[in-house]
């Protein structure tokens, strides 16, 4: 009888400390329930990319986010908004539940406790990061010279999409009713962008495709959405929950075979997919 009580603290110890381990990350429990029932994922779609700005700060589980991604199985992902240790969890359960393994290199312009946490006198970094399940080299992070009421900045990287080599950029730019310093910011990726003859610029513009802070990147390349462009109206799908289109993906040199935007309640952006031709 005493064996038998003592085998029952010993049990509701270790589902304690399980609780204990899952953590607030894993919502109602999920990280264990989805470990043990996830469809596997064969490996990433080659030539297919996604832009998700993750909404921070927004409470949601990196277990969620990282089943959105899974999902499509993208070559490779830029995300904005994004918190270094939140897109390292997200990494971990994309690895560990879903066998997809991503290299990441980090963009972040500003370092802050109140949306990322870590020690009050070494808050966590915030801004872009781009996940890659082929190598990365020749990484650049650089803050625009005004960043409105946040620091922002680009981030590119040197990787293979589709096989095939390509410069790769990140962005985001200033909140709304910002247009005079969306469009210096805008100059200033452009002219950088403008340096390749092949280039995928994704990110969240914070811009219709007819605004004219936007000019200077339509005059170089083109979104994947065929109904997107300065002259847009209405054929342009959104890509936000007040139904604005912010989030690109721009080619440039390169030729889109696929677009979509896929709806998800984890932020406050759309998902928005696109498969490239890189012929």
């Amino acid at each position: 009888m005493v064996l038998r009580r003592g085998t029952r603290l010993l049990g509701g110890a270790m589902a304690v400390v399980c609780l204990l381990f899952i953590g607030p990350s894993a919502s109602s429990g999920a990280l264990f329930v989805r470990s043990l029932h996830t469809e596997s994922v064969r490996d990433v779609v080659p030539n297919r990319v996604m832009t998700w700005n993750l909404c921070n700060p927004c409470e949601q589980s990196h277990v969620d986010r990282a089943a959105e991604i899974a999902r499509y199985a993208p070559q490779v992902i830029g995300v904005q908004e994004a918190c270094v240790r939140d897109v390292e969890r997200i990494r971990g359960y994309l690895r560990s539940l879903y066998g997809l393994v991503y290299h990441v290199e980090y963009g972040p312009v500003l370092r802050n406790w109140s949306r990322c946490g870590g020690a009050p006198w070494k808050p966590g970094g915030y801004g872009q990061a781009i996940l890659s399940a082929a190598p990365m080299t020749d990484r650049v992070t650089v803050e625009y010279p005004d960043g409105g009421s946040e620091d922002r900045g680009y981030m590119a990287v040197t990787t293979r999409v589709g096989g095939q080599p390509v410069r790769l950029f990140n962005t985001h730019l200033a909140e709304r009713r910002q247009e005079a310093v969306r469009a210096g910011q805008a100059r200033v990726l452009a002219a950088e962008v403008a340096r390749h003859e092949r280039a995928i610029v994704i990110g969240d513009f914070n811009a219709v495709p007819a605004a004219p802070e936007l000019t200077p990147m339509w005059a170089l390349a083109t979104d994947t959405d065929p109904g997107c462009h300065p002259s847009s109206t209405g054929a342009c799908e959104t890509t936000t929950d007040w139904h604005s289109k912010f989030d690109y993906v721009f080619l440039r040199g390169i030729g889109p075979l696929t677009h979509r935007v896929e709806h998800t309640p984890y932020s406050d952006h759309d998902l928005v997919i696109a498969e490239l031709d890189m012929t």
